[in-house]
């Protein structure tokens, strides 16, 4: 247009283009090219525009990433068991609000909030110790998540300081074994690959789906690690359907086109043949050869593909651990890609082992990874995370229930009519046949078959892919559809005794349906003749009201989190994560692992901070005991000098959002927040009324900022043997006492930010 040229969007170039017009064509094309006897200029947009805008980068906008960046806020029921970083494990009781006294001169009283937790009794025969903890301490509390129930640890004992020395410990052993293989990777030499080919290009743009904000990060990280001489190893986590097998592709598409071989390994034949049906379909119209390798091929294929491999004929091979057998060789192994690492035995890991050395690895896993652990280990063993469904995805309709014979047959039917498949849900294999056989009679046009742990191997992966071929049209199985299986067909789920699983049991099982663009539905069930326990209502009330991926899940994804950790940290750990709890867990290795990276470790949160001001979040603001809690923990998470600068602003912003205006209670209380992170900087322990004085405990004093405390302040005085200031209370109130109270730390220790 600033040429004065007409310009005009074709599918096609005409076989006769008007001069003087310049065609816009959606294609892929590298270089320019110029046909003088036709007048024409090919023109690649890269040359146009100086860069190349891709469709990733168009829609990366539309969509915001839904990735998780802060831990899962602090949701806590009623008997709860809880972790104190001081105090060990306690039970949560109830929220209380108590009267504290805010001015001694006027006798002026506000109400002020504090968590209940109850302690194993001090004396036998007698009820628990009780602990009060304001709710500005938050964050030395956190949920407990470690298998089983624990037992209640007594205040001021020595166990609590004897089992987290135990976890501390067994910590740095894991840290000392992250770093030196960090640092074998970080020595030996791989190949680095070129920059990526035209026909690379060609193949992203070919993608038939909008690619999430996360999978686009991912595949760039992937990317840079490839390009790297250092041998890439890292971890991509997401659940089936996230898009992680596009990331593979990608990648082994690269290999290929630098003339490397690649091995993607799965533990299942039926992943083997849902990942070589995807990699055919990508690569179709580009010259790379693929074969699968599993015990569904015969002798003389396998054989045939042995050869292929070693030769340098076959580029990319898909299959299952026969691909770590003796006597296989490669031709030139650039990439392997591990599907599910966790579901191998040991011997197969130790292979594994020995081929991380000194090719790229990926390694793929559907169990989510906290992210904290993912932040923790940072930079030792590289790790991606695929948390955005993909747009196309509709919620799972939750039908929560007692079981009866016309609903479930009216469900089958329903799926059946619209050429669909079920999953159905019981788990007890000695009544599994006769469950099949009352389905046979609901619904006798019904296909169905059984599957279950303790039929032989080769028999359930028959099974397997019969169903996912759509031979059968039900599958009535136990929860070994729990995880990593993708039959995007089956979307009614039914479940006939609901009540006998944990929350994130139903979570992932609801997992299994919804994954195409088909709405899904899920039926969880329960017998009428049996009393649902409130444990068991509770959870099936839970599941009902979160249907999609949401918050709300953040706890029924926590013991998933856990097999997560223990599939990356080793199994061993267990005993150590159920004695201190997850979260504190996951702060002694980052911490363990900062300490041997040199980086400073932050100072322990627990300090002592009590200002006799109105500093709360009252119930006519935040009616909810839930969310005032999340909004609390949200607060005094803020306030850690680890924490983002603005992240108390944030928070008030975040309020502001969602409830309105805060009240002047809020504001103080946030102040209190930002007072809070400036004494933890400094290292100040101790900041609480004694008497009429208030009393500052922390580093010691030097002797001329001691003779400033007692010329500013009359009456002030300073204890060496405690490194305690004394100085007597202001009468100031609300936010002006808090502003004195950071003047007189001022001139204590120092500005500081």
């Amino acid at each position: 247009a600033e040429a004065g040229l007409a310009a005009r969007p074709v599918e096609f170039v005409p076989e006769n283009p008007e001069t003087g017009v310049a065609y816009l064509v959606r294609g892929t094309v590298d270089h320019g090219v110029e046909i003088v006897d036709a007048s024409l200029t090919v023109m690649s947009e890269t040359e146009f525009f100086g860069r190349r805008e891709t469709r990733n980068q168009r829609d990366s906008t539309r969509l915001a990433s839904k990735r998780k960046t802060t831990v899962d806020p602090l949701q806590l029921t009623k008997g709860d068991f809880v972790v104190h970083e001081t105090h060990g494990i306690g039970k949560f009781l109830e929220l209380v609000e108590r009267e504290i006294v805010i001015s001694a001169r006027t006798k002026q009283k506000a109400l002020r909030e504090y968590l209940v937790l109850e302690y194993a009794p001090s004396k036998r025969g007698f009820p628990g110790d009780k602990l009060y903890v304001p709710t500005d301490q938050l964050g030395l509390v956190s949920r407990y998540v470690g298998g089983e129930d624990p037992s209640l640890s007594k205040m001021g004992g020595s166990d609590w300081s004897s089992t987290k020395g135990r976890a501390r410990k067994a910590v740095r052993d894991i840290a000392v074994g992250l770093v030196k293989l960090y640092a074998a990777r970080a020595a030996s030499r791989g190949f680095a690959f070129p920059p990526d080919t035209p026909w690379q290009r060609e193949l992203e743009d070919a993608f038939p789906y909008h690619e999430t904000p996360d999978q686009l990060t991912t595949i760039d990280e992937v990317k840079a690690d490839m390009e790297s001489e250092i041998p890439m190893d890292r971890l991509l986590a997401g659940d089936v359907g996230f898009g992680k097998t596009e990331v593979a592709v990608r990648a082994a598409f690269k290999a290929v086109m630098a003339g490397k071989q690649v091995a993607i390994i799965a533990p299942t034949t039926l992943l083997v043949r849902q990942h070589i049906e995807t990699f055919r379909e990508r690569f179709a119209g580009f010259p790379v050869t693929l074969a699968p390798l599993s015990r569904f091929q015969t002798d003389a294929e396998a054989k045939h593909t042995l050869a292929s491999l070693a030769d340098g004929s076959l580029d990319v091979v898909i299959g299952t651990h026969r691909l770590l057998s003796k006597g296989i060789t490669f031709k030139d192994l650039g990439l392997v890609v591990i599907d599910e690492e966790q579901r191998f035995g040991v011997e197969h890991k130790e292979t594994l082992k020995q081929l991380k050395t000194n090719v790229d690895v990926l390694s793929m896993s559907a169990t989510p990874i906290p992210r904290t652990l993912e932040m923790a280990i940072a930079g030792i063993r590289e790790m991606s995370t695929l948390a955005t469904p993909p747009e196309e995805r509709h919620p799972v309709l939750t039908y929560v229930g007692q079981y009866s014979d016309e609903q479930v047959a009216a469900a089958i039917k329903r799926e059946l009519l619209r050429e669909g498949q079920v999953f159905y849900v019981h788990n007890r294999v000695s009544t599994i046949p006769g469950v099949a056989a009352k389905l046979a009679e609901l619904v006798p046009d019904a296909r169905i078959a059984v599957a279950h742990g303790k039929m032989r191997e080769a028999a359930l992966e028959k099974v397997m892919v019969d169903f996912w071929e759509r031979r059968f049209d039900v599958l009535v199985s136990t929860t070994i559809v729990e995880t990593g299986l993708d039959i995007p067909n089956a979307n009614t789920l039914i479940i006939d005794r609901a009540d006998k699983y944990g929350l994130s049991q139903l979570h992932q099982l609801r997992g299994r349906v919804g994954r195409s663009r088909e709405r899904a539905y899920a039926y969880f069930l329960y017998d009428r003749d049996h009393e649902l326990s409130e444990t068991a209502y509770e959870r099936l009330k839970t599941i009902a009201q979160n249907s999609d991926l949401g918050g709300g899940m953040a706890i029924a994804l926590k013991d998933l989190e856990l097999r997560g950790a223990g599939n990356l940290l080793g199994g061993e750990q267990a005993g150590h994560i159920a004695g201190v709890g997850f979260d504190l867990y996951l702060r002694m290795i980052s911490e363990a692992i900062g300490d041997f990276k040199g980086e400073a470790a932050p100072e322990s949160n627990d300090l002592r901070l009590e200002i006799p001001v109105d500093a709360r979040i009252p119930e006519d603001y935040i009616e909810s005991e839930r969310l005032r809690l999340e909004a609390y923990q949200k607060l005094s998470a803020a306030s850690f000098p680890t924490a983002a600068i603005d992240a108390i602003d944030t928070e008030l912003d975040e309020m502001r959002d969602r409830y309105g205006e805060p009240p002047a209670q809020v504001l103080t209380l946030a102040n209190v927040s930002r007072l809070r992170r400036q004494i933890a900087e400094i290292g100040i322990t101790e900041l609480i009324p004694a008497g009429p004085n208030l009393r500052i405990v922390g580093p010691e004093l030097l002797d001329s900022r001691q003779a400033r405390l007692v010329r500013l302040y009359s009456g002030a005085r300073y204890v060496q043997a405690m490194s305690a200031a004394l100085i007597p209370m202001s009468t100031r109130e609300g936010d002006d006492l808090i502003e004195w109270v950071r003047d007189l730390v001022n001139a204590l220790y120092g500005e500081t930010t």
